[in-house]
């Protein structure tokens, strides 16, 4: 059986434009919200290193984990990061109780 998809939300915020804030996703399979959560970190401190580096940002690990970007100026508030199972908005079920309206 597979393991299950998570959503890690990650509150940002600009360096020196305290207006602008925001939250970073990230989605993939672990096996557990902890472990949701540490590669999400995983995945963004290889991003934040290949663009300091000049290199290509690594965009799908072998679990399915990846980053399509990083954005310089933009700090990540891990600590206050929540996790939850993934529902797909576009699916016909729903992740949280298998119901669905029409």
């Amino acid at each position: 059986m597979p393991l299950p998809y998570f959503e890690v939300d990650v509150p940002i915020h600009r360096t020196g434009q305290p207006g602008l804030s925001g939250v970073h996703v990230f989605t993939g399979r672990a096996e557990s919200r902890s472990a949701a959560v540490r590669i999400a970190h995983e995945v963004y401190d290889a991003a934040r290193a290949a663009r300091a580096a000049g290199l290509e940002i690594p965009h799908d690990r072998p679990d399915g984990w990846g980053a399509c970007g990083y954005r310089p100026g933009w700090e990540l508030d891990w600590p206050a990061a929540t996790v939850g199972r993934w529902n797909d908005p576009y699916s016909w079920t729903r992740a949280d109780d298998g119901d669905f309206e029409l």
